[in-house]
């Protein structure tokens, strides 16, 4: 199995290689992978802690403890890398990193030459990421492997009859740190008892991000005395809905598309007929006006702070592969609105259950839904209570591993 993991890991590489003539995120994952031995080769070779996180939503999961780690031990030097451009694009100049670089393709001699540069005395996965032959060296190299914030869900392939070779991948965990106590019960199914129920450092991540609000005087000006709809990581499916709400005069909305692509941008004006305009412009006066209802968030690395000059949220993905980070809203106190796809988001159906969340499938919901909200302002405080009060009452998780792996 290790050998057709392999042949397909290579088939995978070509064609990516191949779509990076089209498409630049795709040129990015390709050209970041590049001579990173020949980066790398004068490292010094004390020992380091080794971070890895798939993509830029999961190190933001992990960045509590991440920061724990850089407080604790300042003479540490720590190694991130990332799977995806979205992740090492936007955080590559990272204070929390010494070393920080794309994840070489999984393969016998790339697991080995990383382990040899980068020396690292234990490596600490976000969530969800397995590689067999990166943990394969680690083990045999004695190198303690963490997984942090994983959660498991028993269609998975480790808990299917076929699934011996993914979990011999699980069987080179040192410790799993999990979310729920499902995940605890799958992996004890399996004959694996190494694990603690921890929670999500998510719930750390967004409550230190809202002790801490950035201004944004061209938000709170285009505001004014009115109330605001927060859209992040919006899709198609959802900008069509939304723009398709009568909006009253007491209320506007700002988008942060998950997609800033100029056709998309473009695309998302259509929807909102003129009356929409990119934040970029907003500071040409004579560009905003009474009929303007909608800011459109064409850069990168805001949304999580807009949340504050909000009353209501709005989630995106969720008429397609699955909502966004939900937990961000509600640590501002925001009510939360998300498309029928977030079954597989534990947190969302925690808010919809407790009511500060609410779940939508088409246009007719979604008007409902926003009316109560908009016009019923107790209704929507309380729901905005409820959101707060789920993320503060499941903090704790950096705490519990930090405790557990570095004893303190």
């Amino acid at each position: 199995m290790s050998a057709i993991y392999h042949i397909g890991l290579k088939i995978y590489y070509f064609i990516v290689l191949i779509y990076s003539f089209f498409n630049a995120k795709a040129k990015k994952w390709i050209e970041g992978r590049k001579n990173w031995r020949l980066k790398f080769k004068n490292i010094s070779k004390e020992p380091k802690i080794w971070f890895h996180f798939a993509s830029l939503g999961e190190f933001e999961q992990g960045k509590p403890l991440l920061q724990a780690v850089r407080n604790q031990y300042p003479q540490k030097k720590i190694v991130i890398t990332f799977f995806s451009p979205s992740g090492y694009e936007i955080r590559k100049n990272s204070p929390l990193g010494d070393f920080i670089l794309y994840l070489p393709l999984d393969s016998p001699k790339n697991a080995e030459d990383f382990i040899q540069i980068f020396n690292p005395e234990m490596g600490i996965f976000n969530k969800y990421e397995y590689w067999y032959f990166f943990y394969k060296a680690l083990h045999q190299n004695q190198i303690r492997i963490y997984v942090t914030s994983a959660i498991f869900r028993k269609n998975q392939v480790f808990f299917k009859w076929y699934g011996g070779f993914n979990r011999k991948i699980l069987g080179y965990v040192s410790h799993f740190f999990v979310q729920n106590k499902t995940s605890g019960e799958l992996l004890k199914n399996i004959g694996l008892s190494n694990f603690t129920l921890s929670g999500d450092t998510r719930f750390d991540s967004v409550l230190n991000l809202a002790k801490n609000k950035k201004e944004f005087p061209l938000i709170q000006q285009f505001k004014g005395n009115k109330k605001l709809i927060i859209a992040g990581s919006t899709w198609p499916d959802d900008e069509k809905i939304l723009s398709n709400f009568h909006l009253n005069d007491y209320w506007k909305i700002v988008i942060a598309p998950h997609e800033i692509a100029e056709h998309k941008l473009l695309a998302l004006e259509n929807f909102f007929e003129g009356k929409s305009i990119r934040y970029s412009t907003l500071s040409e006066q004579d560009r905003m006006n009474e009929n303007t209802k909608a800011i459109i968030i064409d850069n990168i690395g805001m949304l999580s702070s807009l949340y504050a000059y909000g009353e209501i949220a709005y989630i995106g993905g969720g008429f397609g592969a699955g909502i966004h980070n939900t937990l961000e809203a509600a640590a501002w106190g925001l009510p939360v609105i998300f498309g029928p796809n977030h079954q597989k988001f534990q947190e969302a159906k925690d808010l919809v259950a407790n009511k500060g969340g609410y779940a939508i499938h088409d246009q007719i919901s979604l008007n409902a839904v926003l009316d109560l909200l908009m016009n019923h302002e107790e209704t929507r405080k309380k729901s905005g209570s409820i959101a707060l009060d789920y993320v503060v009452k499941n903090t704790g998780a950096t705490a519990i591993i930090m405790k557990a792996v570095f004893k303190t």
